[in-house]
């Protein structure tokens, strides 16, 4: 059982930097894989990042890679999304969640594929 509570995020302005943070419960936490995804209003559910448990493997949205970065303290629980140049289009839910390390490529962007998720933490980027 792991569960996960985001934090970090608030209002800022476009081009302004924004880093968020998922702590996790759980002893088993290295061995999960993590993801961020997105909720904003009308629209679905969007991946924005994954990491694999080492770190080694990660992945990316196109709408975000080079602006955001994920990474991942196994020592402390806990995972980040380094989000800078912000736009109005980022603004949205963000949530962590987690999945067995075994899930393919593939599936680390798909969020039905993961075991358990935070409460989300609303980011609002302002034009």
């Amino acid at each position: 059982q792991v569960q996960l509570v985001e934090s970090g995020g608030g209002l800022v302005q476009a081009g302004d930097p924004l880093r968020l943070s998922c702590a996790a419960s759980g002893r088993t936490f290295s061995t999960y894989a993590m993801g961020w995804f997105r909720l904003a209003p009308g629209k679905e559910r969007e991946f924005v990042a994954a990491i694999r448990w080492s770190g080694g493997s990660i992945y990316y949205a196109d709408s975000v890679k080079d602006r955001f970065t994920i990474s991942r303290d196994n020592a402390k629980n806990t995972v980040y999304l380094q989000m800078n140049s912000l736009k109005p289009e980022d603004t949205a839910v963000y949530y962590c969640a987690a999945t067995t390390s075994s899930r393919s490529t593939a599936q680390l962007r798909v969020g039905v594929y993961y075991n358990y998720w935070g409460q989300g933490t609303q980011v609002t980027v302002s034009s």
